[in-house]
């Protein structure tokens, strides 16, 4: 059995972590860790689990984990993953982190966009970025993986084959995401109440959200080449979900065939990508609860532009599912060990 920490498990992509890993075979996990709540039982903390785990909350005392378990997930804000890694650590434990510290190459990208410093650049060039269906084979076996967000592997699944082929020009991409509220996490913010939430949409992060550099450098490897691309974010009023629909400029003219192959191409092999039928559009529902990706596109032939639309859950996919999903490629497991489960409806 593969010994589990968790950094960060009573936040909702730490929960969602541990709702995925009791399911999982191999998988025991030995450390809920919460700064907020620890000595107090994580069934209190969160009442699905009553009956089901009834160990207490522990600290985010890395060291002392890394002794314990044989992966470590940090579930936790900017920074703090950056702040508790060092080389001992890493000698003796895993590490998949949620969060962005590991995501972007350069150091100061990342300070620049996060307006923090980074407290262990030494690592960055080591740990992987943790887009399995782009970066299988470079994530197994490894100690340091960098989970990507929500934001950005709707965005990159759904425009990779694109880029990756030359079919649109990159430098052409407008990409509207909107996410649901759980996206934002746990803390509690004005922003994120009942009444602020409901009945409304809104964008947010307007030229400026921390995730554009991840997907500009992501898919600028897949053409070669440095991209600039627009990406906006939405809030909308719903507890899970992101829905990406992105705009680029194609190379010349393409028929539906074509660009259907290209997707085949990339994903037809692949378990949780699903390249929808013709006309039909993803939506966030379809996606629920569930590790898969659904994508598709459509031909604008008056512009002369190509839409793409993703979908997927931003707690399971686009957080603890992939997570899951990467923890199974470092170990040489079955890569979809524990996340099998069909998406929920309604």
């Amino acid at each position: 059995m593969i010994k589990v920490g968790i950094i960060g498990s009573t936040g909702y992509a730490g929960q969602e972590l541990v709702r995925l890993l009791l399911g999982h075979k191999e998988a025991e996990i030995v450390w809920y860790g919460s700064r907020s709540y620890i000595d107090k039982k994580y069934y209190e903390v969160f009442g699905n689990m009553f009956e089901i785990v009834d160990a207490a909350c522990l600290d985010d005392n890395m060291e002392e984990l890394a002794r314990k378990a044989d992966v470590i997930f940090t579930a936790t804000p900017q920074g703090l993953c950056a702040s508790l890694v060092n080389e001992e650590i890493l000698s003796n434990v895993k590490i998949v982190d949620l969060s962005a510290d590991f995501r972007i190459k350069d150091v100061a990208t990342y300070e620049k966009w996060y307006g923090i410093e980074h407290k262990s650049p030494s690592f960055i060039e080591e740990a992987v970025y943790g887009l399995c269906e782009i970066n299988r084979e470079q994530i197994k076996g490894k100690r340091l993986v960098a989970n990507p967000g929500c934001y950005t592997t709707c965005s990159i699944l759904s425009l990779y084959p694109l880029v990756k082929e030359g079919i649109i020009d990159p430098n052409s991409i407008i990409i509207d995401a909107k996410s649901g509220t759980s996206g934002a996490g746990r803390g509690a913010k004005i922003n994120n109440l009942f009444c602020e939430v409901n009945e409304s949409i809104k964008a947010y992060g307007v030229t400026s959200h921390r995730h554009t550099p991840e997907i500009e450098e992501q898919l600028g490897y897949a053409c070669g080449k440095q991209i600039m691309l627009n990406f906006t974010p939405h809030l909308v009023p719903m507890n899970r979900g992101i829905l990406v629909t992105a705009y680029g400029n194609l190379n010349g003219k393409y028929t539906y065939e074509e660009i259907k192959a290209v997707y085949d191409k990339y994903y037809a092999n692949e378990k949780f990508v699903r390249v929808l039928e013709k006309d039909v559009c993803p939506e966030t529902r379809w996606v629920e609860g569930s590790n898969y990706v659904d994508v598709n596109f459509k031909i604008d032939e008056r512009t002369g532009r190509v839409v793409v639309m993703g979908a997927l859950d931003n707690l399971v996919k686009g957080a603890a599912g992939q997570a899951v999903q990467n923890m199974n490629l470092i170990f040489g497991l079955q890569e979809d060990m524990g996340l099998q489960q069909a998406p929920m409806f309604p």
